[in-house]
């Protein structure tokens, strides 16, 4: 009776694991948290609004700062195979363009993040951002249309800008007006929202 008690309890917990939905976060210094505690990225706050909503998800934030587009590509099939997500959220290509980066290599890079991440069990969503004027209309609006053009090709959601609502606030900024404090994570996590929502279950 225990011996089938156990097996019994060995099977629901397979179940419910199978039941789980692991969030992979795949960024920069943006989703890292830098210069503010872990507990206080957005990544973070994700995994307590899951909770509070009840939805069986786990967020594993595996986002590195300084980090390329062409750096995520080649670290990306060893995390999928050690974390299993059943979503990833790319937001990734900000220090591309802030390196001013063939945004042909950029877009290529995502778009390969993408296929192996659905070739690996995942949905995907892909983070979009956008760069400072003093980069030149001509780079800045085609690193913003790279993203649009990359999630209509694979057709993934799309977050059009993670600063979006903060960009235009210093007050909402570190010292160094690249990193978003902490009260600003909130935002950040807003944006990323709607996109990401619809592919959670309950």
């Amino acid at each position: 009776m225990l011996l089938r008690s156990i097996f019994l309890l060995f099977f629901l917990l397979l179940a419910s694991a199978a039941n789980a939905t692991g969030i992979l976060v795949w960024g920069d210094s943006l989703s890292a948290g830098y210069g503010i505690k872990a507990s206080e990225s957005w990544p973070a706050l994700l995994q307590s609004r899951l909770e509070k909503l009840g939805l069986d998800a786990t967020v594993v934030n595996a986002s590195i700062s300084g980090e390329t587009s062409a750096g995520g590509r080649s670290r990306l099939p060893a995390a999928l195979a050690r974390h299993k997500p059943a979503v990833v959220v790319i937001a990734l290509g900000a220090n591309d363009g802030l390196r001013g980066l063939p945004l042909k290599m950029m877009g290529d890079n995502l778009t390969a993040m993408i296929d192996a991440s659905r070739e690996a069990g995942a949905k995907v969503v892909l983070v979009g951002m956008r760069l400072p004027p003093n980069y030149g209309p001509a780079y800045t609006t085609k690193f913003q249309n790279t993203f649009d053009e990359v999630a209509a090709a694979s057709k993934v959601p799309l977050v059009p800008f993670l600063l979006e609502g903060i960009a235009t606030e210093p007050a909402l900024f570190q010292a160094d007006g690249i990193h978003p404090v902490a009260e600003a994570q909130f935002n950040l996590l807003d944006n990323v929202w709607p996109a990401l929502k619809p592919l959670l279950r309950k």
